[in-house]
Parts: C-alpha cells; sequence; structure tokens
C-alpha cells in the first residue's frame, strides 16, 4: 500500500462520498459524547462558550482553506483515525467523557491526514487544537471554593483602603449595613475560562513574536482576576455607600459587562505593550 499519494487540488467525486460517509459514520459512533458536549455547555456556566469553540474552528479552517491545496493523502491517517476511535470505544463504557472528546479531535486529524496529508495537518494545527477548548475540565469547578476566598479576602482589603469598614471571614465579607457571600458567580473562575480562550483566539489572530503571544496567553487568568477583584470591590463599596440592595439589585448586573470591560483593555494594552496588536493578513 502506497503510504503517501500526490493528488491535484480538488477532491474528486468518490473521495467526497467517502468523505462524507466517514464524517457520518463518525458523528454515529461519537453521538454519546456529542450530545455530552451539548449538555455540558448548556448546564456548565464555565464552559457556556463552548457552543463559539467548534464555529471559531470551522470559520479558520474556512480562511485557511487555500492550505488544502495541493494534497498528499496519508494512509497513516487511517491508523491515527483507529487510535481515535478505540479511545472513544474505550472511554464510553467507562463515562470517560473527557477521554471520548479528546478521541474525537484525535479521529478528526486522523480524517485529514489520510485525505490531505501531513502538510494540510501543519497548517490546520490551530483549528484542530483549539477544540480542545471547547472540552470541559473536570477540575476547573473545583477551584471555586479557593477563588472565592481569594476574591474576599482581597476585595476586603482593597475597600479598606478606600476608608469602607470591612471584615472578611472565610468567603463572607461584613459592611457596617449588612454582609455579603462571595459565591461561584463572583470568583471570577468563569471569567478565567472566557478570557483564556479569548486570549488564545487574539494571539493566533495577530501577527507580532511568539514570545508576546505566550505572555499575552498566560497573562489571561491573572488579568481576569484582577479585573474580578476590581469588580468585587466597587460593588461593596457601592453597597456601602448606596445600601446593600441597590449594590446587589443595580450594579451587580452592571458588574458583569464592567468586568470583561476592564480586563478586554488591559489585554489590548499589554498586547500593544508586546508588539501584539496588528492583524494577520491571512486571517
Amino acid at each position: 500500500m502506497i503510504d503517501q499519494r500526490e493528488q491535484s487540488e480538488s477532491l474528486s467525486k468518490h473521495e467526497i462520498a467517502l468523505a462524507m460517509t466517514v464524517v457520518g459514520l463518525m458523528a454515529i459512533v461519537f453521538f454519546p459524547t456529542l450530545r455530552w458536549l451539548v449538555v455540558s455547555w448548556s448546564s456548565n456556566p464555565y464552559y457556556s462558550h463552548g457552543f463559539l469553540v467548534p464555529l471559531l474552528s470551522a470559520y479558520f479552517v474556512w480562511r485557511r482553506r487555500d492550505a488544502l491545496k495541493h494534497r498528499k493523502p496519508s494512509n497513516i491517517g487511517l491508523a491515527v483515525l483507529a487510535v481515535g476511535v478505540t479511545m472513544h470505544l474505550l472511554a464510553v463504557p467507562r463515562q470517560a467523557h473527557l477521554v471520548s472528546a479528546l478521541a474525537l479531535v484525535v479521529a478528526l486529524a486522523g480524517l485529514l491526514l489520510y485525505f490531505c496529508g501531513l502538510e494540510a495537518v501543519r497548517q490546520m494545527l490551530f483549528p484542530l487544537g483549539f477544540l480542545l477548548l471547547m472540552i470541559p475540565l473536570p477540575f476547573v469547578e473545583r477551584l471555586a471554593p479557593a477563588l472565592e476566598a481569594f476574591v474576599s479576602r482581597y476585595a476586603t482589603l482593597m475597600v479598606r483602603v478606600l476608608g469602607t469598614p470591612a471584615e472578611n471571614l472565610g468567603s463572607q465579607v461584613r459592611l457596617a449595613n449588612g454582609a455579603f457571600t462571595i459565591g461561584a458567580p463572583c470568583s471570577g473562575l468563569r471569567s478565567i475560562v472566557s478570557l483564556f480562550t479569548l486570549a488564545v483566539v487574539f494571539a493566533y489572530v495577530v501577527s507580532g513574536p511568539l514570545v508576546g503571544k505566550i505572555v499575552l496567553i498566560a497573562a489571561a487568568p491573572p488579568i481576569a482576576m484582577v479585573a474580578n477583584l476590581v469588580r468585587v470591590a466597587l460593588l461593596l463599596q457601592v453597597a456601602h455607600l448606596f445600601g446593600p440592595e441597590i449594590g446587589m439589585k443595580y450594579y451587580h448586573t452592571l458588574a458583569s459587562p464592567l468586568l470583561f470591560l476592564i480586563a478586554f483593555t488591559l489585554f489590548i494594552v499589554l498586547g500593544r505593550i508586546l508588539g501584539c496588536s496588528e492583524l494577520r493578513p491571512d486571517i
């Protein structure tokens, strides 16, 4: 069997039919995993952005579709596809959804390698790798309690600097006119996950030094944490000045857009400092 086969730029009717058949079979085989992903995106507040990841990945593939020309299909892709399907079949009975979702990405890489070749996989490495960010990680929610305590402590310190009397006990902040419990929505975890995903996209679509892009991605979690601290501290300050009801009813509703605006502004400024601000011409 020949490993690599020179092919014309466009797929033949036979190859298109074969590709559609294989994709259809994969959709059937991986249906439990696809259903788990959709349910997770719908119910897990930390991964509600998951719906956008496949769409963005497909967009990046479309934008770089010229890279799929001059194909050199490789039969090695069948082996990679077999590895992905095997991983999935072993994971499903054990309800190892994370492994099964990873197997889906492996299987897609195998399909691309078989039909288009190694160079196509290299050119599409980001869209394939970006799909990993749609997979909910089981340990993410476990970080919430630690982040709640962190935000509670340092938001209290921030309002004290402003002259507001406040006490911190665990994840609770006590003001003179009321007490607030810093729960999961105020932990900043959702912002960290979302901003990290945004940072990966931003680093890909801008031109600039690789080191700068790595720094940008690494800076996303601390930027999100700083922005969330500012948001919670301002909420506490508003509650101190105008009452807990005003703070919770009005400011808390506006706080999420404010958080994103603060984080995104810091991110853009850092990108300019690192020389990563101009859009790539091929995106």
